[in-house]
């Protein structure tokens, strides 16, 4: 809502921001509310205790939800139906035992978790993990140990992707809220998820599997094989998984010929390559190659618009829970509850970033969510963003990954997530924090940590 006034001072506004925040909570910790529900009902309590008049309650609602979803919603729908369609033809089995036939089966672990950072792009974190997950315990069947030593470093490397890459929708919601550009999120985001997975996921999974001895579950495929009918070839599976990427890094490179002058920017080819590399744009060429190529020999249309179709539905709570998060950050900027909270960061003398990781932190072992944590952490530390002076489009990226890093560490009982893990390996509670929950802890930290350094020399 525009022309609005705060009508109270810094003081009363930070108390409304505690209490909503401590409602949103409750609601979802003790009451177990669904947290769409709950950031929608606390989004319209906190705009009626901020002072913001009736009437324009409703348009700043509106004005939250539909602006984060107009980006977060296309990028997770195109991102999922790829996944979908990589995920049914096999494409994950191709390319997993290409890269340990490459890789040698002594380094089975570094092939699954190479192939999953790969298939980490369009697929979401559960998804990605269920796919991959029967062709870990295959491998380490046949090459034996224990199974943590393959399932860390395939686990982590989805978590990783899932938290600092677009299409995702975290790293999408809070470059949005923030102002980053999703090309720019996009390259540092996979410049941090690579030694971040490298360090956290893969070299703990090596040590602790070789501390933890933990078989393989003998009721998930218990035969020991994988397999698809005519799975698609590894060029071709290569080819789908880099297309969006390149797309996408030739918008943010062309981008920087016009900045620089070396490009004029009323060219066509110039004005064609930045639309074809917008990140929408480039999901949807993606998308459509990958139903031309795919469905070849394997789908009718029908069944090919069954198959895309069905890949939105377990997605339509997570988008509606960030478009609600974007409701929520609204109107924490309308009620000017954002600019007290970057007045009072700039009076401590905390950087940004800092501050960004601790509130994603904070609200994350709180609640469990990733996905809340950073939507409402994102909408949190907008303000502060946007009143700090001198803050570069790369600062404005690696702002995203803090909060991002903040949302993933500490990933204990109230996490799906953890559960997930641990259900699967068949782990105690005991276990899956021992390896789990300090995996997720040196994803946080590690990214928050390179994110940081960047931040100071970049």
């Amino acid at each position: 809502m525009e022309n609005f006034t705060p009508v109270y001072g810094a003081g009363p506004l930070l108390g409304i921001a505690a209490g909503a925040i401590a409602l949103l909570l409750f609601l979802i910790i003790r009451l177990r509310l669904h947290a769409f529900i709950a950031l929608v009902l606390v989004s319209v309590l906190t705009a009626i205790a901020a002072g913001i008049p009736l009437s324009g309650i409703m348009p700043t609602l509106l004005g939250g939800f539909g602006g984060t979803l107009a980006n977060v919603a296309l990028l997770v729908g195109l991102g999922v139906m790829l996944g979908r369609m990589l995920e049914v033809t096999g494409g994950a089995a191709v390319l997993a035992g290409s890269l340990i036939k490459a890789f040698g089966e002594k380094r089975a672990p570094l092939a699954l978790g190479v192939t999953s950072l790969l298939f980490g792009f369009p697929l979401f974190f559960d998804v990605g993990l269920v796919v991959m997950l029967p062709i870990v315990f295959s491998v380490a069947r046949r090459v034996g140990g224990s199974v943590l030593t393959y399932t860390l470093p395939t686990a982590g490397a989805f978590a990783v992707m899932h938290a600092f890459v677009p299409p995702h929708p975290g790293p999408v919601t809070a470059a949005v809220e923030i102002g980053a550009d999703m090309g720019l999120v996009l390259l540092i985001g996979l410049l941090v998820a690579i030694p971040t997975w490298y360090l956290a996921s893969y070299l703990f999974g090596l040590w602790v599997g070789g501390r933890i001895e933990i078989p393989v579950p003998d009721d998930v495929l218990s035969d020991g094989t994988v397999v698809h009918e005519n799975p698609p070839r590894l060029g071709t599976v290569i080819g789908l998984l880099l297309l969006p990427m390149l797309l996408i890094f030739s918008n943010t490179g062309v981008s920087t010929l016009v900045a620089t002058g070396a490009a004029p920017e009323e060219a066509l080819w110039v004005q064609a390559a930045v639309l074809v590399g917008q990140t929408p744009i480039a999901l949807l060429v993606t998308v459509l190659v990958a139903m031309v190529v795919l469905s070849r020999g394997r789908f009718t249309r029908q069944g090919l618009e069954k198959l895309v179709g069905e890949a939105l539905g377990p997605v339509c709570g997570i988008i509606l829970i960030t478009g609600a998060g974007g409701m929520f950050g609204m109107v924490l900027r309308t009620s000017g509850i954002g600019d007290a909270l970057a007045a009072s960061l700039e009076s401590t003398g905390m950087p940004v970033i800092l501050a960004a990781f601790v509130i994603a932190l904070a609200l994350r072992v709180a609640q469990g969510s990733a996905t809340v944590a950073i939507t409402t952490a994102a909408g949190l530390i907008a303000p502060a963003v946007h009143a700090t002076s001198g803050l570069s489009s790369i600062d404005l990226a690696l702002i995203v990954i803090a909060i991002a890093s903040g949302a993933t560490a500490l990933s204990h009982v109230n996490d799906s997530g953890f559960w997930l893990v641990g259900r699967f390996l068949g782990m105690d509670v005991k276990t899956t924090l021992k390896t789990w929950t300090v995996m997720e802890t040196l994803i946080g930290f590690i990214g928050f940590g390179l994110a940081f350094g960047l931040s100071l020399v970049l």
